[in-house]
């Protein structure tokens, strides 16, 4: 195995070129994406509309905290305001990490909801409006969850971003579960 060499090589100091000739093979493009290791064309494809999905999911979130806020449902108005400013947040990860895999992020405001995984849904009420955050986020976590398994060992660092994404998409979930449940009157 190799854990037994590198062992014996840190012992001596007169075998620092052997450790450093074991450490360069591992060396490789690191937060890049390997073009031996998939499909890159598949994974910025995949990314652009994870990218969309979320522009869509802010800005239906934003709606929902000002028409909640009109409805005089404050705390449920905040809660939807967070959960719009954590999209965008999660915008800016994913469209950073097409950059850095050398492709594009599309912003294209014309081809935004075909991009999208998830449909812009105004709501007339606060059930309504709950609903259909709840709904998305189901949607959200099932697409997250087979974008972290595609991702899988080929690219570590797209993977990890997109499991932090699911973790967040969950909590979310939660959340408007609770609202349903404790704070919505039909």
């Amino acid at each position: 195995m190799a854990a037994p060499k590198v062992i014996a090589a840190a012992t001596s100091l007169a075998a620092s070129r052997q450790m450093r000739a074991m450490g360069r093979p591992d060396i490789g493009p690191g937060g890049r994406y390997d073009p031996n290791r998939g499909d890159r064309a598949a994974v910025l494809r995949a990314l652009n509309q994870a990218l969309a999905t979320e522009i869509v999911c802010a800005l239906r979130y934003r709606r929902h905290h000002f028409t909640a806020r009109s409805l005089g449902a404050d705390r449920i108005a905040e809660e939807f305001l967070l959960h719009a400013d954590e999209e965008l947040s999660q915008a800016d990860l994913i469209a950073e990490r097409i950059v850095q895999l050398g492709g594009e992020p599309d912003f294209a405001p014309d081809t935004l909801n075909a991009r999208s995984h998830l449909e812009y849904v105004a709501g007339d009420s606060i059930a309504e409006m709950i609903r259909e955050n709840l709904a998305a986020k189901r949607i959200a976590i099932n697409i997250y969850r087979g974008l972290v398994e595609y991702a899988g060992e080929a690219d570590p660092p797209t993977r990890r971003m997109l499991e932090g994404i699911l973790a967040l998409e969950q909590s979310h979930a939660d959340e408007l579960q609770d609202l349903l449940d404790t704070d919505v009157t039909e």
